[in-house]
């Protein structure tokens, strides 16, 4: 598949495709004339790494996770590990967060906030 069938197939532009191959995501084979030929597994590999975009993975999270997953006997326990391990690194910041604004709120009770 060229890389324009493969951007309406997947939503994305031809430039997020370019992106994601440069950074190792997915992988082109080039024909003679030098245009990009996609396997057809590539629109679901482009779906995962959207998908796991908007939970909040990187990129480099992504890449970094991808091939393991293909590799899997039971991917999607394998993404749900992933997940869950996403939730607690969440939990953690929002526990942070919390303790920031708590010292923020106490701050501004003081006479001076900046003093230590």
């Amino acid at each position: 598949m060229q890389i324009g069938k493969l951007a309406q197939a997947t939503g994305v532009s031809c430039d997020t495709l370019r992106f994601y191959e440069k950074r190792g995501l997915i992988r082109a084979l080039r024909g003679a004339n030098g245009y990009r030929r996609y396997a057809p597994e590539t629109a679901q590999v482009v779906g995962y790494v959207r998908m796991a975009q908007g939970l909040g993975f990187s990129l480099a999270e992504i890449g970094e996770n991808l091939p393991a997953l293909w590799n899997d006997p039971a991917p999607d326990q394998a993404i749900a590990r992933l997940l869950a391990d996403k939730v607690a690194v969440i939990d953690a910041r929002i526990a942070q967060l919390q303790a920031l604004r708590q010292e923020m709120l106490e701050r501004i009770e003081l006479s001076c906030p900046l003093a230590t």
